[in-house]
């Protein structure tokens, strides 16, 4: 791995970063006002451009060709989103030991001889995100709604909190259960991880001491609750992903059930901040981030309501 100063790149003051992010649909992101605010709070000229496949019609096969011209154009790094997580692998030179893990990512990192090397900085987003909203929670018994990309993200991260039982739960039954073969070997030893449809969240859910939330449900796009809440009477810590809003309907009704919670944004920013580390080589300020991002989604939710 080569460090992280040497993904700079210098304009003759030492304060210009090329930055940006390939995947479709992303014109919405708040990814490009969230590192370039934190860029000029460290005094840095830094850009955050959108490859969007979609506006520049490129197939999802083609994100080799946009790395490429990415690092032809002198950017330190460039993140990654859907559709490409996976499908960027075959285009790097190295893979960091926990991107490998997780089989995605979601974070290239450019160095000045020109190689491209993949993070995922989505499951220690998780991880560190859970750990400042949810100090001590307990992981004896977890359950992990969702086995999607997110979903396997905060699954590598809670084997490695060191979380007991890991119980996977998503529409598609294999899916849940290739996810929890796939972080089974992650596992502390005597831990186990298994899968599970949908409809078994009813008997698993009431005991267990904690919910990662990894679906889409309560997205702008897809309001409502994802499960009936009265199965978070026994009060278990509850985890979101989704952070657009960043108060979702399961965020209340676990509150109003007497959960300990943790927002989507936790994720959204500590992910953001390790990607902003490794392009520039700087220390973030996670706490500053978060307020910039609860500052944004306010600003889009009241542009929303005037339109």
């Amino acid at each position: 791995m080569r460090s992280s100063s040497e993904t700079r790149r210098d304009t003759g003051t030492g304060t210009r970063v090329r930055t940006g992010l390939i995947g479709a649909g992303i014109g919405p992101s708040l990814s490009p006002a969230l590192h370039e605010r934190e860029g000029a709070a460290h005094g840095l000229d830094l850009t955050y451009r959108r490859f969007d496949l979609d506006v520049l019609g490129v197939a999802p096969d083609g994100v080799g060709d946009l790395l490429r011209r990415a690092r032809a154009q002198g950017h330190a790094g460039l993140n990654i989103t859907h559709p490409c997580k996976q499908r960027v692998i075959g285009h790097l030179d190295a893979l960091a030991p926990d991107a490998a893990a997780v089989g995605a990512v979601n974070t290239v990192v450019i160095g000045t001889d020109g190689s491209m090397t993949g993070h995922n900085t989505d499951w220690t987003g998780f991880r560190d995100g859970w750990r400042a909203g949810l100090p001590g929670a307990a992981t004896g018994r977890v359950v992990l709604l969702g086995a999607g990309g997110a979903g396997a993200a905060a699954a590598y991260a809670m084997a490695r909190e060191g979380v007991g039982v890991l119980q996977v739960v998503d529409v598609d039954g294999d899916r849940a259960a290739a996810l929890a073969a796939s972080v089974t070997p992650h596992l502390v030893p005597g831990a186990q991880a298994t899968g599970h449809p949908s409809p078994e969240l009813a008997a698993l859910l009431p005991g267990a001491d904690g919910l990662v939330h990894a679906t889409p449900v309560g997205m702008a796009e897809h309001p409502g609750l994802p499960f009936d809440p009265a199965l978070l009477a026994t009060r278990p810590w509850v985890a979101e992903i989704v952070y657009r809003p960043l108060d979702t309907a399961l965020l209340g009704a676990a509150r109003a059930a007497g959960c300990r919670t943790v927002d989507g944004g936790a994720m959204a920013v500590h992910q953001a901040a390790e990607a902003f580390r490794l392009f520039t080589g700087v220390a973030p300020d996670p706490a500053r981030m978060l307020a910039h991002l609860a500052e944004l989604i306010t600003a889009e939710q009241e542009a929303a309501r005037v339109a």
